[in-house]
């Protein structure tokens, strides 16, 4: 189980020590328990594997620093574990940064720690995502996870309050290389009972990850997504968890987020949608939800096509009031070719400042099963065509429960 460091108010005077004594911790991991404490982050707290880090809940706040902009000098290449910049004044090795231009961003945005700084040069410990043109306007930003796990197992966030500072940040980091609380490459991760607020980009967010437990957390007023499963992740569970306006979704399930579980989450006043699903996000599970005042649909099914449609994923004994009320044509959307779908034993509950449907199944929607779900304060009830709508219930196998080592296949294998 490894051992267990209780660091004073003292010893975790900085990230920098914080991220000393978890590397101290060595292969045998261990926990790190912060004390109550306010904490100004200028770069973020790597997890290793067999690590957990925890807090006293309301009483360890860790703050981001506000972060400044370093433009590069000039093009610089793909792969390359340096960056040429305009000044360097304030960077030091063991700091958190993000790099692009105007063109590359997403999965071609770069994540690194600096690892040497010299003559207007940082070393980074990970190879440039993409070439950075000059003509692009290339940067490295001091814009970091405040707390994250790069191919881990093993690891846990437990017990803290993060303040992402969004409003003295001049860039975020993207939500496929970064979130206040983020993962990627990993394996069997837990975040309990952490509240965070205000990052300049999205909440919690995880790519190409399987087996996660995210339980009695609480991420609000992020500039994107409140929790965004992405790239592959499979077998997670999302238990009581919050997500309040966020400048887009409350949860986005991204490409191919599969045999995902949110039960008894609520989702609320969001800039757009509560819950988005997309592009072949399958086998998702969720039940005992609610998605309130949303200004896009509760629920949005997004309009993507074969081969990467929609499908067999089961929304029950959810609970959807006011939402739509800026855009979306129900309470629940259900676009493109999505099929094989389970609404049953939902409330769906109209928004007084706009007119919308129940339940809107798009023309090209197939075996979509209804039953038992209570309509009131929508016009009409249901759009759709009977060629929609399934005769009996489809068959699906969906959630964290019906996950089978098979379903990881597409993963990477190392640590996974």
């Amino acid at each position: 189980m490894g051992t267990t460091v209780r660091m004073t108010a003292a010893e975790a005077r900085s990230a920098a020590a914080i991220q000393a004594t978890i590397d101290g911790l060595g292969p045998a991991g261990g926990t790190v328990e912060l004390p109550a404490m306010e904490l100004e982050l200028d770069r973020g707290i790597e997890l290793r594997s067999g690590v957990t880090l925890a807090g006293q809940g309301a009483d360890t706040v860790l703050r981001m620093k506000p972060g400044r902009v370093y433009p590069l000098s000039g093009y610089h290449n793909y792969g390359m574990r340096d960056v040429p910049l305009q000044f360097t004044d304030g960077l030091e090795p063991g700091m958190t940064v993000a790099l692009r231009d105007d063109l590359h961003q997403g999965f071609f945005e770069t994540l690194a720690v600096i690892t040497w700084v010299r003559d207007n040069w940082v070393g980074l410990d990970t190879g440039l995502a993409s070439d950075y043109l000059a003509e692009r306007h290339p940067l490295l930003m001091t814009s970091f996870p405040l707390v994250f796990g790069r191919g881990v197992e093993q690891v846990a966030v437990r017990d803290l309050t993060l303040d992402g500072n969004r409003e003295a940040q001049p860039g975020g980091v993207g939500g496929c290389r970064g979130a206040a609380v983020y993962f990627i490459g990993s394996s069997d991760f837990q975040v309990t009972r952490v509240t965070e607020r205000s990052f300049a980009g999205e909440g919690l967010g995880f790519q190409m990850c399987a087996r996660g437990q995210i339980t009695d957390c609480r991420f609000t007023d992020n500039a994107g997504n409140g929790y965004h499963p992405g790239a592959g992740s499979t077998g997670v569970l999302f238990r009581n968890c919050i997500s309040e306006g966020n400048g887009y979704a409350g949860f986005f399930f991204c490409v191919r987020a599969n045999h995902i579980t949110v039960e008894g989450c609520t989702f609320d006043a969001n800039v757009d949608c509560g819950v988005s699903v997309g592009t072949r996000d399958c086998m998702n599970l969720l039940r005992d939800c609610a998605m309130r005042g949303n200004a896009g649909p509760g629920i949005l099914f997004r309009d993507c096509v074969r081969p990467v449609e929609v499908h067999s994923c089961l929304v029950e004994r959810c609970r959807l009031a006011g939402n739509a009320r800026l855009t979306g044509k129900g309470q629940i959307d259900v676009l493109g070719d999505a099929h094989a779908l389970i609404l049953q034993d939902n409330v769906l509950i109209g928004a007084k400042e706009r007119e919308s449907a129940g339940i809107y199944l798009s023309p090209a929607t197939t075996d979509i099963w209804l039953s038992g779900n209570t309509i009131t304060g929508c016009f009409p009830d249901v759009i759709g065509s009977p060629e929609s709508r399934a005769f009996q219930p489809p068959e699906v196998e969906c959630g964290l429960e019906a996950v089978r080592e098979e379903h990881f296949r597409h993963l990477a294998r190392t640590k996974i």
